[in-house]
């Protein structure tokens, strides 16, 4: 194949990036020495700047960071297939058959009209697998908020759910009442910090139920506020270089005229 063609199908570029692969395997320094284990926290970082990018709206950012992922992938398959464990094909092919097996409703007579239908029939399917627990395909080293998002959506595909949201607004309120208990001591009283980290988790958690029961992601929502608090402080760093000031000289009450003006920008 010529790798420097200019005109491509998706079939023929996708191609064209497994030879690529195949060369900087074979010839590349760096690339030669890359195992499973050392991409793998690339892999990560590839898959947050994508995530960056999907919050951001920039589609053009969204396309380049496709294509790093795509990167990986074919570079996880080339030396999958170095070691005779698999290949690229054995890649596609399986996730192919994945899809296929639990869409019963595309390709077979099993009948499915609404989403939490498609996800219990999912979720049904990879008991039938072999999956030992509903919640076994969420992965351990997932983030703690995202993990617990994903623990509910599981758990909810099997019907261990709550009927309303004002149900689960109720658990959030008992939850925040359990939490500011603990900090209702005597005097002299210390903190129990193991039980009110415990409670706060609590909270947290059913915060995060209730999310999902008015179809907001937390993940999502957390880190638009991330980005928010952090445009509104570089706001106010800008604007006390501006007037001279370095921000631990300055009063609470002065940073907040700049906080105040950042929230306007």
């Amino acid at each position: 194949m010529n790798i420097f063609e200019t005109q491509y199908t998706a079939a023929t570029a996708f191609d064209r990036l497994l030879h690529i692969m195949n060369d900087l395997r074979a010839q590349c320094p760096w690339d030669k020495k890359q195992t499973l284990e050392t991409l793998r926290h690339l892999t990560i970082e590839e898959t947050y700047e994508l995530s960056d990018a999907i919050l951001e709206g920039d589609m053009q950012e969204v396309k380049k960071e496709l294509g790093d992922l795509m990167l990986h992938l074919a570079f996880y398959a080339k030396i999958g297939s170095e070691t005779n464990d698999f290949n690229m094909t054995d890649v596609a092919n399986g996730i192919c058959e994945k899809l296929i097996n639990r869409h019963p409703h595309i390709y077979s007579d099993t009948v499915a009209e609404t989403e939490e239908e498609v996800k219990q029939n999912w979720e049904q399917i990879k008991l039938k697998e072999g999956n030992k627990s509903v919640l076994s395909g969420v992965p351990k080293s997932l983030p703690a908020l995202i993990k617990a998002s994903r623990i509910q959506e599981k758990a909810r595909g099997v019907g261990f759910d709550w009927d309303k949201k004002e149900d689960v607004w109720l658990k959030v309120e008992e939850e925040l009442a359990e939490f500011k208990a603990e900090f209702n001591t005597v005097a002299n009283e210390a903190v129990d910090k193991e039980k009110a980290e415990a409670e706060f988790g609590d909270l947290l958690f059913s915060l995060i139920n209730y999310a999902r029961f008015i179809d907001i992601n937390p993940e999502d929502a957390l880190e638009k506020t991330n980005k928010k608090f952090i445009k509104r402080f570089q706001y106010l760093e800008a604007k006390a270089v501006e007037k001279g000031k370095l921000l631990q000289d300055m009063s609470l009450a002065e940073m907040d005229v700049f906080w105040n003006e950042a929230k306007k920008v």
